[in-house]
């Protein structure tokens, strides 16, 4: 596989064997390469154990699994999107095509438009722009289209002010790259692949944050059809439509169903429906200070943060970096316990005792210890003091000896009286 590669499009899957995540795609896996093999698609689909062939994953950059890249001559791409089948070979027939697709009629240039909610276009011929443009391409192909087309292909509704030109078309209308206004080519491109309102989830919510915008999400139950849920998807929806001059550049608009993700990000539990801003750089986040009732409210509320004067909570600091150590680690203990409380038992219960019985084992130790140095200071003071008295049979012993010294001289003086009256 290594010398020959580069004969061939491969799309691999680096996986570990013991990888929960790579398990769970493999099914999955599997379907892609049975439909792409079907579709005659020049991409060949394979697998690679990364812990066996360490090297090569080296090589390729591998740092986690499951990785998906495509291979392409000397360029690797990496997969970051959903792990669905349709999402998977969708991205690799996007990378393993060209770069620049060309748009020859107005009939190939309104297929494509419909099919793709994003459509970038490049018009005009070789330029110093259409090199930019190439090089951005081989840059972002990972995330969207890029196509050209001439003046003629274009909507009659499309308006040039100059050409080479670089557009977007999207949300129902189009906008052209301005390098003065817009800054990068390939910093405006990154900001402009999403539609002005989305759905947004977990991973979207990722991918957003390579955009550098604020991100103005409506947290709501979509399986609630109240007035307040659908009144508050409507308002941002209202304000993403019809206030795009004034917010695209800074503000990305979406909704969310359901708060347990938001509420893990935010370390908070938030009541819905409500209306969060997300600073996806640093984790700050914006609650409105008040109930945001219609569009007017919700473009001041946006104002605020614009000029500084409403109030951002969380962020990255120490504080709150502990604060979600703390977090993670209570989630952890109480997600084990909900999917498997035995399991949640033996793995923190078992610890815990086995620290237990250390903690008493040493207090144990050392409660003995002063009472035997208690008693050996006893016995070493009645040492002391039956060394200067004696004991008692000592004491009986010496009672005894004056006893016999005093018998036996009244003996021998009685002895002495008795020869004398002899």
């Amino acid at each position: 596989f290594k010398e020959n590669r580069k004969d061939d499009i491969w799309l691999v899957d680096f996986y570990a064997p013991w990888c929960g995540h790579c398990k769970k795609l493999e099914p999955v896996w599997n379907e892609v390469g049975i439909e792409m093999r079907n579709m005659g698609s020049p991409v060949k689909v394979g697998k690679m154990d990364a812990t066996s062939f360490s090297s090569i994953a080296s090589e390729f950059g591998v740092r986690g699994y499951p990785t998906i890249k495509l291979l392409k001559g000397d360029l690797a791409y990496n997969y970051r999107g959903p792990r669905t089948k349709d999402d998977i070979i969708e991205f690799a027939n996007r990378v393993a095509g060209p770069l620049i697709r060309p748009l020859p009629s107005q009939h190939m240039f309104e297929h494509v438009q419909k099919r793709h909610g994003v459509l970038f276009v490049y018009v005009g011929g070789e330029s110093p722009l259409k090199e930019k443009y190439i090089e951005v391409a081989s840059e972002l192909i990972v995330y969207t289209y890029f196509f050209s087309a001439s003046e003629d292909v274009l909507p009659e509704y499309v308006t040039l002010p100059e050409l080479p030109a670089v557009m977007v078309f999207k949300d129902g209308t189009y906008f052209v790259y301005d390098e003065y206004e817009d800054g990068d080519l390939s910093s405006w491109i990154n900001r402009e692949r999403f539609q002005g309102y989305l759905h947004v989830d977990g991973f979207t919510l990722y991918e957003l944050g390579d955009t550098g915008k604020l991100v103005a999400i409506a947290v709501i139950d979509d399986k609630n059809s109240s007035v307040e849920h659908t009144r508050l998807k409507s308002i941002i929806q209202e304000v993403a439509r019809d206030y795009r001059d004034h917010f695209h550049r800074d503000f990305q608009f979406g909704h969310m169903d359901g708060n347990d993700y938001i509420n893990s990000l935010l370390m908070d539990d938030l009541t819905i429906p409500t209306i969060v801003v997300l600073n996806t750089s640093n984790q700050q986040y914006f609650l409105p200070d008040r109930h945001i009732e219609s569009t007017e409210d919700l473009v001041q509320f946006i104002n605020n943060i614009l000029d500084g004067t409403a109030e951002a909570q969380g962020g990255d600091g120490l504080l709150q970096r502990i604060k979600r150590i703390i977090y993670d680690a209570k989630s952890t203990i109480v997600s084990v316990f909900k999917s498997s409380p035995l399991l949640g038992c033996f793995l923190f219960g078992l610890p815990l005792g086995v620290i237990s019985i250390m903690c008493y084992g040493i207090c144990t130790a050392d409660t003995e210890g002063e009472v035997f140095e208690h008693e050996g200071a006893k016995k070493e003071s009645g040492d002391r003091e039956l060394t200067d008295e004696g004991s008692e049979e000592e004491q009986e012993e010496e009672k005894n000896g004056k006893y016999t010294e005093l018998s036996d001289g009244e003996l021998k003086q009685k002895d002495i009286m008795e020869k004398k009256k002899d």
